[in-house]
C-alpha cells in the first residue's frame, strides 16, 4: 500500500506524457511569443514555467529556446531560457528518483549496475561531460540522472553552468531569425550574424561526432595488477607488441604471444575471433601499444586495452615472467 501514491503519481506522469506527445502539433502551433508579449511583466515567470513544464513532458526543448531568444533577445532571452531549462531538469530528476528510484535500485544488476555505479562514482563530472557533449537526447537524460545516486544540488548547480554554451548558441540563433523576418529587405546587414548562427549549429551538432572520433582512437589502460588478476579471471589474449629478440632475451609474461608491432597489421586476420573478447597489448612502455590500439579500433576490436607502463611498470612490481627467459646484459 505505501508504494500505491508512487505508482499512481508514475502512472499519472506516463499518460500526461503520451497525451501531449500525441498532441504536439498542437502545441506547436501555438504563438508562444504572442502569449508571453502580451502578459508584461509576468511574461517571463509564465515562460520559464512552460519550458519547465515542457522539459518534464518531453516536448522539444530547441523551439522553446528559440522562442526565448525572438522574445527576449540575447542577455535576458539566455538567462530565461537556462533557467527554465535548469528548472525543469530538475523536476524531471526528482520525479524519476521519488516516482521510480526505489524500485530501479532493486532491479539493478549485472552490467547495468556496474554502469550506474560508474557514473555515480563521476559525479559531477559525468554531469559535465553530457551536458557539454549532448550525446543524449536532454529530456530523457534528466530522467535517467535522477535514478542515480548523485546529489541532487550538484547535479542542479553542474547542469546551470554547462548547459549556459548550447543555450546562448540556440538562444542566439533565435534572435538572428527574429531580425531577418524583421528586416527582409536587408539581407546584407543580417547576412553575417545568419553565417555565424549557422557555424554555432553546426559546431554544436559536430562537437558529440568530434569527440566520438577522439575517443574510438583514445588507447583504454590497464595497471598491470588489473592485468594479473584479468588473466587468473578470464580468458585473454595478451600480445606482446616488442621485436622477437626483446620478446626472447628481455623475459616475457607466460601468457602472452608475440606479435611484433612491424607485423601485426599483416597477422591481424589470426586476432579475428578476439574482436568481441578481451584483447589486451603490451609493449616495453605504452607508446607503441597506443599505436596498435588505435589500428585494431579501427578493425572493430571493441574490448582492446593497454597495460600502462608495459612491461617496465611489469617488472617495476615484481610479477613473474616465463621460466627460461633471461634478463638483459645490463651494460
Amino acid at each position: 500500500m505505501k508504494s500505491l501514491p508512487k505508482l499512481l503519481g508514475g502512472l499519472v506522469l506516463l499518460g500526461a506524457v503520451v497525451w501531449v506527445t500525441l498532441n504536439r502539433q498542437q502545441f506547436a502551433a501555438l504563438d508562444l511569443a504572442a502569449v508571453i508579449q502580451g502578459l508584461g511583466w509576468l511574461g517571463p515567470f509564465l515562460f520559464m514555467g512552460i519550458y519547465a513544464l515542457s522539459t518534464l513532458l518531453f516536448l522539444p526543448g530547441s523551439l522553446i529556446t528559440l522562442a526565448g531568444g525572438a522574445v527576449f533577445g540575447l542577455g535576458l532571452g539566455t538567462f530565461y531560457n537556462l533557467t527554465g531549462a535548469t528548472l525543469g531538469a530538475g523536476v524531471s530528476f526528482l520525479a524519476a528518483r521519488g516516482l521510480f528510484g526505489a524500485w530501479v535500485e532493486s532491479k539493478t544488476q549485472g552490467r547495468l549496475a556496474q554502469l550506474k555505479q560508474g557514473v555515480e562514482k563521476e559525479g559531477w563530472r559525468f554531469i559535465a561531460f553530457v551536458r557539454l557533449v549532448p550525446l543524449f537526447p536532454f529530456n530523457l537524460l534528466n530522467y535517467a540522472l535522477g535514478l542515480t545516486r548523485i546529489s541532487f544540488w550538484s547535479y542542479l548547480l553542474v547542469s546551470y553552468v554547462t548547459m549556459l554554451p548550447g543555450t546562448l548558441v540556440y538562444t542566439y540563433i533565435g534572435v538572428v531569425g527574429k531580425n531577418a523576418l524583421a528586416e527582409q529587405d536587408k539581407l546584407a546587414k543580417i547576412g553575417p550574424q545568419a553565417l555565424l548562427a549557422l557555424g554555432l549549429l553546426a559546431l554544436m551538432i559536430y562537437l558529440p561526432k568530434l569527440y566520438l572520433a577522439k575517443k574510438a582512437n583514445r588507447a583504454s589502460f590497464i595497471t598491470v595488477e588489473e592485468l594479473e588478476q584479468q588473466l587468473l579471471e578470464e580468458e585473454v589474449c595478451l600480445l606482446d607488441l616488442r621485436d622477437e629478440a626483446d620478446y626472447r632475451a628481455q623475459g616475457a609474461i607466460s601468457q602472452a604471444r608475440n606479435l611484433p608491432l612491424a607485423k601485426l597489421s599483416e597477422q591481424v586476420t589470426e586476432l579475428t575471433s578476439w574482436k568481441d573478447k578481451p584483447l589486451v597489448l603490451i609493449c616495453t612502455t605504452s607508446i607503441r601499444s597506443q599505436k596498435a590500439f588505435a589500428l585494431l579500433r579501427k578493425l572493430g576490436f571493441s574490448q582492446v586495452k593497454v597495460v600502462d607502463g608495459g612491461m617496465k611498470a611489469w617488472k617495476a612490481k615484481g610479477l613473474p615472467l616465463r621460466e627460461g627467459q633471461e634478463e638483459p646484459a645490463k651494460a
